[in-house]
């Protein structure tokens, strides 16, 4: 358990870099990088809770291009002794090692319970959590198949970072940007994250905050009196994220939906 002094944790998600376009992903690198510097004198750790590139696959001596002003504001992180942690989402579940390696940040797959100040964390990307949605999760397993992760590894990066990008950019998220809309909110007990969550407090889990990412959407719902639902939105349309300063966690927006 560790208890903060007066820094804060700092929790995002959702940045999926590299849709709609080069040049708006640029500009959203940009803002993302700004916020980072903003928050960097006050930061005791930061989450990233996923999806921070829209695709990424890491071959033994190549990864996709770009992304530099990000990659190297986290490396900024790491190298004064912040701790930054970095969950792989659906989008960029073959990131391997280059990121722990080359940035120094810590890389999670699978759900991790945390305790800052008393308080219990659930933190997850949050794709395949939660009853449903049964297509997904078996496409999931296919993913994460090691073999077929070799299979992949035999394209020439050229060929493989191609066939990933043409299709994160026919994929609903470039839509969104492209539209500079935010996703369609749903009444958040409609969400399968409410129900995951409902189950792991009825399963007698002490969770005061569950922290997802994956959904795209700004929420912070009370599960009961001492448990809350936190989806962290994106950094397509709402560029949102959550500040914890030790006593309570709040939903903040760096920057106005422009729609």
């Amino acid at each position: 358990m560790k208890q903060l002094t007066h820094k804060n944790i700092y929790f995002a998600s959702d940045f999926h870099l590299g849709v709609p376009d080069h040049s708006s992903s640029l500009e959203r690198e940009r803002l993302i990088v700004a916020w980072l510097e903003s928050i960097k004198s006050t930061t005791a750790e930061l989450f990233l809770m996923g999806d921070l590139f829209d695709f990424w696959f890491e071959y033994k001596t190549v990864v996709p291009k770009g992304y530099v002003r990000l990659l190297g504001k986290l490396a900024e992180f790491t190298d004064a002794g912040i701790p930054v942690h970095v969950f792989r989402g659906n989008h960029d579940i073959w990131a391997f090692d280059y990121l722990h390696k080359e940035v120094g940040v810590q890389l999670y797959r699978k759900p991790v319970i945390r305790t800052f100040n008393n308080k219990h964390f659930f933190l997850a990307h949050g794709d395949g959590l939660g009853p449903g949605d049964t297509g997904y999760k078996l496409l999931k397993k296919l993913f994460e198949f090691k073999a077929n992760q070799f299979l992949f590894k035999w394209l020439h990066p050229d060929i493989g970072t191609r066939m990933g990008l043409y299709f994160s950019h026919k994929s609903r998220i470039a839509n969104v940007a492209r539209e500079q809309k935010a996703e369609t909110r749903v009444p958040a007990e409609d969400e399968m994250l409410y129900h995951f969550c409902q189950q792991k407090l009825k399963e007698g889990n002490n969770i005061n905050y569950f922290i997802f990412g994956h959904r795209h959407i700004p929420l912070n719902y009370p599960l009961n009196a001492a448990s809350r639902l936190i989806i962290l939105g994106d950094w397509v349309s709402n560029f949102s994220y959550a500040v914890f300063d030790g006593e309570s966690l709040d939903l903040k927006f760096f920057k106005s939906n422009p729609a």
